[in-house]
């Protein structure tokens, strides 16, 4: 039902996630994000939200990428129903895909990068999706949002998209996290919010917003 990508930053050390689907409201289903943690999507045919939320609480508790999958899927006996990703904060990561997904269905792993989906049309989505995240400069935001186009153009979500979400969350920056939660063309409607979050009153307003590394600051 969807593809995901989540990318540790090399030059900011940011953590970045983005993902699309055929359905209303992905970014509320799959992303989660914390600094002190990484980064987690948790999709597939019945997604768990507290797969998500569960490993950041792992990791953020010490657990490497592939302990925090392994930990969260033994005990879940809907597990073949479900797919996640994880991206633990020295950039390991770890997939788990449910052989009740439909599909096609499957990850890539590369450090700092995993790439996953399900309900395909084929491998070749996810090769796109990672090879032009690879392969595009900028910010870690446009460089995800290209990717998620990429991975369209290729043949996306059998069934077409309707939503697509971004996450980024870092220690010296306050999160930025957009979602189109329904549109007949997310993507670009993606791009669209995070080009009017890059200016006017909201981009001058985001400077004096508490970060993990400056708490306290504010207007002055």
């Amino acid at each position: 039902m969807t593809f995901s990508i989540l990318a540790q930053d090399s030059s900011s050390g940011a953590f970045a996630g983005a993902a699309a689907t055929g359905s209303l409201c992905v970014g509320g289903w799959v992303l989660r994000g914390d600094s002190r943690a990484g980064l987690s999507a948790s999709q597939g045919a019945a997604p768990s939200t507290m797969w998500g939320e569960d490993a950041l609480d792992l990791m953020r508790n010490g657990l490497s990428a592939q302990d925090t999958v392994t930990s969260l899927i033994t005990v879940d006996r809907g597990r073949d129903w479900r797919q996640l990703a994880v991206l633990d904060r020295a950039g390991n990561t770890a997939c788990h895909t449910g052989d009740s997904n439909t599909d096609w269905k499957g990850a890539l792993i590369a450090p700092g990068l995993v790439v996953s989906g399900n309900l395909l049309a084929g491998a070749h989505v996810l090769q796109a999706l990672r090879d032009t995240y690879l392969g595009t400069t900028g910010h870690v935001a446009q460089r995800l949002i290209a990717a998620l186009s990429a991975a369209e153009t290729a043949g996306g979500d059998t069934r077409g998209l309707q939503s697509a979400a971004l996450l980024v969350v870092s220690d010296d920056a306050p999160p930025l996290s957009l979602r189109v939660d329904w549109a007949e063309h997310p993507i670009p409607a993606l791009d669209e919010l995070y080009s009017r979050s890059q200016s006017g009153d909201y981009a001058a307003w985001l400077p004096t917003v508490p970060t993990r590394n400056n708490p306290e600051r504010g207007h002055d």
